[in-house]
């Protein structure tokens, strides 16, 4: 067991927790019998109380279960942060069902391909998004869209600055397979027992993956309840917490460190749909929030407003997240302004949020932190597979509860995904770093292909293929590229068919950002006449990303 850092470990934290041996979605139950009128949700300024928030889970997990959803059944949640993807959330876990928690940024191909290797029958959708997903119902297992308007749960004058999706008026029409979350709440079914329990599976996020489709982490009810419970023993979350959720809950940060942590302890959600500085900051100063999980580009936004002196953001007792490392200069600010030190930590989708994060009482700047409650992390070096000493850099591996039981349907990337070290078996990171003499771990740089654009992962192989489809591209090739404001960014190297030399960077450009997520879009795109090869036919990317590099 890794103890090395045991010496900084915080004070009020225990080394071992025992987890409660329940359904996640007993969190809801408990908060709803201690605190039934205290807000679960805050919506631009519309309140949810807790009984509210239950009353309203198991009236849709009843009619779930009316439309056929059975025990073990995966459902797609495919929303932007709103009451209704909390409420969703927890009403597929009532269901004694799966959550299927979708990137709002995918579109009609990404979306084909997760319905049919989850072969979910029914999808909780933003009217925003029902024409990505209508096309599949009846295709093939999808029977059945569920679909709401955000601006259902805006009940109470604001002067907030509303986001479009948000302020957009309900214009639901029902179709074949289409059914209206309201008339789903009014048909007041209630569901049978809840039967699912903590090792029953519970939700399964998609990890882009390195060979082209993303892979599904299959997490159960005890795997997401530990980093519920330790996250929040960690920074000692109680009933008072109010907890600002600028990031999106269908990643494991917004999923765990925001949404789960703060319900367990029965403490109230402030919920943005999208990021705005302004409203961010309004929301701070008149509603006295005290707890901001973020990405660390949200802080840089925030305090780069001219006006940013004009709020009073004092309230914020925690502030800290994950995703992109938090520029010094940034950090200083912020603790100039709110006396507060940035709180960094570490995760995957495969841990569901946190394995590491720094003491609160001892951060040390860009540094993953040290191993959280139960956790044994070590560092292996990566051709041997053997364990390296302080200060050497290998590939981080890890253990604990909230490790992941495999990638689903994908049995042999499941065990590629794991090392035998000391009689135990632990979850290979994919993340080269190291760790010092106190037992802090520091990121060097990733094992595995991906570009971490403003904390947005993208997988090259993913967009590869999905790039493949463009009738005008015979070979592409996609590398980081260095950017001022995200870090990095995607470029494409193409190589064009023949008879396609009309094709335009911009004609790339707008085609892919109709066929994939925004993030994943490249920002550049660069022609050549060919992409270097290995002698086994391989793109030679590292290559092409090292001369991109070496010209910046």
């Amino acid at each position: 067991m890794f103890e090395r850092h045991f010496a900084v470990w915080p004070e009020q934290v225990p080394r071992e927790l025992e987890l409660p041996a329940t359904n996640l979605y007993h969190n809801i139950t408990v908060s709803a019998l201690r605190y039934p009128e205290h807000p679960a949700i805050h919506y631009y300024g519309t309140d949810i109380s807790y009984r509210e928030l239950q009353d309203q889970t198991e009236r849709l997990a009843g009619y779930l279960q009316q439309a056929g959803v059975q025990a073990g059944d995966r459902v797609l949640l495919y929303m932007q942060n709103s009451p209704q993807y909390i409420i969703g959330y927890f009403a597929i876990l009532r269901a004694n069902a799966v959550v299927v928690p979708v990137n709002p940024m995918n579109r009609t191909a990404e979306l084909a391909y997760l319905i049919e290797d989850t072969q979910a029958p029914v999808a909780l959708c933003g009217q925003e998004l029902s024409e990505f997903v209508a096309p599949h119902i009846g295709e093939g297992c999808l029977r059945e869209v569920i679909v709401s308007a955000y601006n259902e749960y805006v009940q109470q004058p604001t002067d907030l600055t509303l986001p479009d999706v948000v302020s957009e008026a309900a214009n639901i029409a029902t179709a074949t397979g289409v059914s209206r979350w309201q008339d789903a709440l009014k048909a007041n079914l209630r569901p049978g027992p809840l039967t699912a329990g903590p090792s029953d599976l519970c939700v399964i996020p998609y990890s882009s993956g390195t060979t082209g489709n993303p892979k599904g982490c299959v997490h159960t009810h005890h795997s997401v309840m530990a980093t519920t419970v330790y996250g929040a023993a960690w920074v000692n979350t109680q009933h008072s917490c109010i907890h600002l959720v600028s990031v999106p809950m269908f990643h494991v940060t917004g999923m765990q460190s925001c949404m789960n942590s703060t319900l367990y302890a029965g403490g109230t959600l402030v919920v943005m749909t999208r990021w705005d500085r302004k409203v961010a900051a309004t929301l701070i100063e008149k509603l006295k929030i005290n707890t901001w999980r973020n990405i660390s580009t949200m802080v840089v936004d925030m305090l780069s407003d001219p006006d940013i002196d004009s709020y009073d953001i004092s309230s914020l007792t925690g502030i800290g997240g994950g995703g992109a490392a938090m520029p010094a200069a940034v950090a200083a600010k912020l603790k100039d302004k709110t006396g507060l030190i940035y709180m960094e930590g570490y995760g995957l989708s495969e841990t569901i949020a946190a394995t590491h994060v720094n003491p609160p009482q001892a951060c040390k700047a860009q540094c993953l932190g040290i191993p959280f409650i139960g956790v044994d992390s070590r560092v292996i070096d990566v051709e041997t597979l053997k364990e390296v000493e302080p200060g050497v850099t290998g590939e981080i591996i890890m253990r604990g509860e909230q490790i992941f039981q495999g990638y689903w349907n994908k049995p042999e990337a499941t065990e590629e995904a794991f090392v035998e070290l000391d009689g135990e078996r632990f979850f290979r990171s994919g993340d080269l770093g190291y760790y010092d003499e106190e037992g802090y771990f520091f990121l060097v740089d990733r094992v595995k292909r991906m570009i971490n654009a403003s904390g947005f992962k993208v997988w090259p192989a993913e967009v590869e293929s999905l790039m493949y489809a463009h009738p005008a591209i015979q070979e592409v090739c996609i590398i980081s590229a260095p950017h001022e404001r995200r870090g990095e960014t995607v470029k494409a190297v193409v190589v064009l068919a023949k008879g396609q030399e009309a094709t335009t960077e911009q004609d790339i450009i707008s085609w892919c950002h109709e066929n994939m997520a925004a993030y994943k879009c490249p920002q550049i795109v660069a022609f050549s006449d060919s992409i270097p090869k290995s002698p086994t036919g391989k793109l030679m990317w590292r290559h092409l990303q090292d001369m991109e590099w070496g010209r910046a």
